[in-house]
């Protein structure tokens, strides 16, 4: 469901939401330690400070909530053959849709047609049963045993298009506090946190709560029409706990900073506020913030560093005036920063 779309919201373009970005500048590997990345702080003063991740406790305040997206990527990636030809195919699971029923993006997928079955070894077949409008495959699965450790044995962790550099250890592209399972995509914002970290932030009195949003690979998806509005987002699960927003409800109240960790925390906590008031809730959403809309929930954000003409970037600017924000990006590229997943971060606050 879009937001209410006012005259002046139409006439935000696309473009407007450009910006030039070296190839090079694309983080191809994590950062050596998680925390050591590179972080711009943003006030909303217009002061910029140049840091490091693991220098963020001074930035925050006692009393002070961050919430985290507590997600964890599926070993979503298939890698097997057409049983009819024997030829190669690619898989991701996207989301179950029924009993041992997935969609999926099937590749290469001009002959991944209605009857054609999959063989994943010896252990697992699927069956393609329909075509989803957005090109994807709806599959029907049969195996034995547990499907968990199935896929555990199969599958891989899908990496982001852009990263074409192999990853030694799979575990960089999960946060430390990962438990939900269900996203084929990380919420990045987060792996730049450390278990120290997180336990230096606690004892100097910050607040942690998390919610879980699945992310899927729609977030990658670039926005092709030429006027903001007229962009389709995608819808993804999430679940915001009552527990999480008492502790919202009670920061704010006190009159101290709710922190999102990710723009797909912003948006679980943006859905669960539709009503008008924050309510513990879960469900698909297929909300889509961008100026100039206010956020209802949080007074600033860490996030990684987006692509150009961005959902992602559109929601940031939310939050910073669009000029501010863009033109701390060109300071970013200026200081050869590191862009997208396994890139630098940025505090706004």
């Amino acid at each position: 469901m879009l937001l209410e779309i006012s005259a002046g919201m139409m006439a935000l373009r696309t473009a407007d939401f450009d910006y030039q970005l070296p190839q090079e500048l694309i983080a191809q590997h994590p950062a050596q330690r998680r925390d050591h990345s590179r972080l711009m702080v943003l006030s909303k003063e217009g002061d910029t400070e140049h840091s490091h991740f693991y220098q963020l406790p001074q930035y925050l305040k006692p009393g002070d909530l961050l919430v985290l997206n507590n997600t964890r990527v599926l070993p979503a990636r298939l890698f097997g053959q057409r049983q009819d030809t024997g030829s190669s195919v690619e898989l991701v699971l996207l989301h179950p849709v029924g009993e041992d029923q997935w969609e999926a993006l099937v590749r290469p997928g001009k002959k991944a047609k209605p009857g054609v079955t999959l063989a994943f070894g010896d252990l697992l077949r699927g069956t393609i049963l329909s075509t989803t409008e957005s090109g994807g495959r709806i599959i029907q699965f049969q195996y034995e045993g547990s499907w968990d450790r199935l896929l555990a044995k199969l599958g891989e962790v899908p990496l982001p298009p852009y990263i074409h550099e192999k990853l030694e250890d799979p575990q960089r592209y999960q946060t430390v506090y990962a438990k939900e399972e269900g996203s084929a995509a990380a919420p990045t914002a987060g792996l730049h946190f450390t278990p120290e970290l997180l336990g230096e932030l606690a004892a100097r009195g910050v607040g942690i709560e998390y919610i879980t949003l699945h992310v899927g690979l729609g977030t990658f998806r670039p926005v092709r029409s030429e006027q903001v509005a007229e962009h389709q987002m995608h819808a993804e699960y999430f679940q915001v706990s009552q527990e999480t927003v008492a502790a919202i409800s009670d920061c704010k109240r006190r009159g101290k900073r709710v922190i999102a960790v990710g723009t797909t925390t912003v948006r679980a906590l943006e859905s669960a506020a539709r009503g008008g008031e924050l309510a513990a809730t879960s469900g698909w959403t297929d909300i889509f913030l961008y100026p100039p809309y206010k956020l209802r929930t949080v007074d600033g954000l860490i996030t990684n560093f987006h692509f150009p003409r961005s959902t992602l970037l559109m929601l940031v600017s939310c939050l910073v005036p669009r000029e501010r924000l863009l033109q701390a990006y060109r300071e970013a590229v200026e200081r050869k920063y590191r862009f997208y997943s396994f890139g630098d971060a940025m505090l706004i606050i």
